[in-house]
């Protein structure tokens, strides 16, 4: 069911936000694009008349424990983040100290109709990430609706993402705007996209994309390797990979993609030529170097100006570009050209030639931030994990929970 759909009028509404966001040590949220993303569904709720509650997670609670094994409540609490939500919603935004119980109760209980109040930690309880079904029904005695907007978090099977859901009939639950906006951008993706279809895949591991590269073999028309995972591919073919990143024990699996790429008709687009320190520093000499030809004392940290071009003249006959990982170590300044450059050819595709481009969250969102053009591309996903699994074809338990 739509959002459209609810009658959420004089109704408590349940809402899985994710505002897991980075805070500084000030206690100010360093980076609000989460919270920005989820202000439209609270926003909607509270112009149609619901007491709107929100839960999420932020950070790792149960895995930095005090010495006394007790949870850091102070370190990990969600209180720093109302300000900034109050300016994204444009209203007060309570607060209470706990997800279920006597005190949260009580607080939902004196909740009026365009009012929100911002439940803490959902990870303070053990049971979050257990999916515990006694947190879960705590949880939905809340309130009368529930709705999911935590794409982030939708391929955890915890219980205010999945096991929630169950407590509720399918006519009083159902997806937000933004995870419906996340799920739509997948499927424009994965079923009848505009052809050429191209996949930017960077980051550090085949390992970690050896799903999503299988899955992109079915349906995109050009598939661009950059990042440190571009040098397992080098070494797989006779190159020398000096001191870079590489995972020596999967050659044969970017081999075999190799060879089903070239059964299936897809291009593969390796770098041509890479930039190299002598160190994992920004200040290390560096060189450029054809592809393969590392020296031992060596590391490839970028793509290289020839591989930017050969990327860039890919990209601008596309019609749907997926970008997912980066190109090289772009937090360095000196090594962040190549991602830099990829970022400005997704966005004048998009621009000049209609392209649609999805930006697949993680890395890929932070080199699009750092670029300054994530308004000048299609859809920018909120979430790296989730929307990797979505488009390696696997069944969320966020999403399903909300379908069955």
């Amino acid at each position: 069911m739509k959002l459209e759909d609810l009658d959420v009028k004089d109704k408590t509404v349940l809402v899985r936000v994710d505002f897991n966001v980075p805070v500084d040590e000030d206690g100010q949220v360093t980076d609000a694009t989460r919270i920005e993303k989820a202000a439209p569904t609270i926003r909607y709720l509270l112009e149609h008349g619901a007491a709107v509650v929100l839960m999420s997670h932020l950070g790792r609670p149960q895995q930095e424990k005090l010495e006394d094994g007790t949870v850091d409540k102070e370190a990990f609490t969600l209180a720093p983040v109302i300000t900034t939500l109050e300016d994204h919603v444009g209203c007060q935004v309570q607060f209470v100290e706990d997800t279920i119980g006597e005190q949260a109760k009580a607080a939902v209980q004196q909740l009026e109709s365009g009012q929100v109040l911002l439940l803490e930690n959902t990870r303070f309880y053990a049971g979050e990430e257990k999916g515990d079904q006694d947190l879960a029904k705590a949880m939905a005695e809340l309130a009368d609706i529930y709705v999911n907007d935590a794409f982030g978090t939708a391929h955890r099977e915890h219980a205010s993402t999945a096991t929630v859901a169950k407590f509720f009939p399918a006519d009083k639950k159902s997806f937000g705007f933004l995870m419906g906006a996340e799920l739509d951008g997948a499927d424009r993706l994965l079923n009848n996209p505009a052809r050429p279809v191209t996949a930017i895949v960077g980051g550090a591991k085949v390992s970690d994309k050896i799903l999503l590269l299988e899955k992109l073999l079915d349906f995109a028309d050009n598939i661009i390797i950059g990042g440190a995972m571009a040098y397992t591919f080098s070494l797989a073919q006779g190159g020398k990979v000096g001191n870079s990143l590489v995972e020596r024990n999967k050659t044969d699996n970017a081999l075999a993609l190799l060879k089903k790429a070239e059964e299936k008709g897809t291009r593969i687009y390796l770098p041509v030529d890479t930039v190299v320190g002598k160190e994992f520093s920004n200040e290390t000499p560096s060189d450029v170097v054809a592809a393969g030809e590392i020296g031992d004392e060596w590391q490839g940290l970028d793509i290289g100006p020839k591989s930017v071009e050969l990327f860039k003249e890919v990209i601008a006959r596309s019609k749907s570009i997926l970008w997912n990982g980066p190109m090289g170590v772009f937090e360095m300044k000196n090594f962040a050209k190549g991602t830099n450059a990829i970022a400005e050819a997704v966005a004048d595709a998009t621009k000049n030639n209609g392209a649609y481009s999805l930006i697949g969250g993680g890395d890929s969102v932070s080199a699009i931030n750092q670029a300054g053009l994530a308004d000048q591309v299609s859809f920018v996903s909120t979430g790296g994990g989730a929307m990797l699994e979505l488009l390696e074809g696997k069944e969320l338990p966020g999403i399903k929970a909300i379908r069955a």
